[in-house]
């Protein structure tokens, strides 16, 4: 039985393609894996906090010597990182906003990339002090893109700063295996758009029945 962090950061409602597809991903997993747990966090409705000037006080502070109000700034991001460390799987969605990812989200992951929690610091090398925390996981991530051609070796593959950085980050604190389904065309919503989604709903048939 494994247990599945299901997030959207779209903060669009039935119009929004990432999370009607992260929609789908989650029903289609149950139907195959039904004993699974999921959990559901909506940052696009339902922003966190920012982080501020008592987070990153408390967040650089050992935690022995942290006051109350420390402890309190750091409240949510606990809960939102024991959430996320609960999860042996992600699935994403993420729309594309300005060649890069909604401040919604971009607010989470703020919230959960945490030193002490999701990754270490150490002094052992000096080139490499950073030490990833969260590790064994599976994350997949479905992008919603107003224009098309962000693939690699695409006409627009320069512009996209959505993938490069989820990749990124993700990875700092450990999650590498990260699979992108990907639905461009949302600005024309011609047939393009009708077939983009189609191959999409193809590829999340084909990722969960492996």
């Amino acid at each position: 039985m494994a247990h599945l962090l299901h997030i959207d950061s779209s903060p669009r409602g039935d119009r929004s393609h990432s999370r009607q597809l992260t929609k789908e991903f989650v029903e289609v997993w149950q139907q195959v894996h039904p004993t699974d747990i999921v959990t559901y966090r909506d940052v696009g409705r339902n922003p966190v906090p920012h982080v501020d000037e008592r987070w990153i006080a408390a967040a650089y502070t050992p935690p022995t010597q942290r006051s109350v109000d420390l402890q309190a700034a750091l409240q949510v991001s606990d809960q939102l990182i024991d959430e996320f460390l609960a999860a042996d799987l992600y699935v994403m969605g993420v729309p594309m906003y300005n060649f890069s990812i909604p401040s919604l989200l971009k607010a989470y992951i703020d919230q959960i990339v945490r030193p002490g929690r999701t990754f270490a610091v150490t002094s052992e090398d000096p080139d490499n002090p950073y030490q990833p925390l969260v590790l064994g996981k599976r994350m997949f991530i479905i992008t919603a893109r107003g224009g098309t051609g962000y693939g690699p070796g695409e006409h627009n593959a320069q512009l996209n700063y959505q993938d490069p950085y989820l990749r990124t980050i993700f990875g700092f604190i450990g999650v590498t295996d990260i699979t992108f389904v990907s639905v461009e065309h949302d600005e024309s919503g011609n047939q393009h758009l009708t077939e983009s989604i189609a191959a999409a709903r193809s590829q999340i048939a084909q990722l969960i029945g492996r």
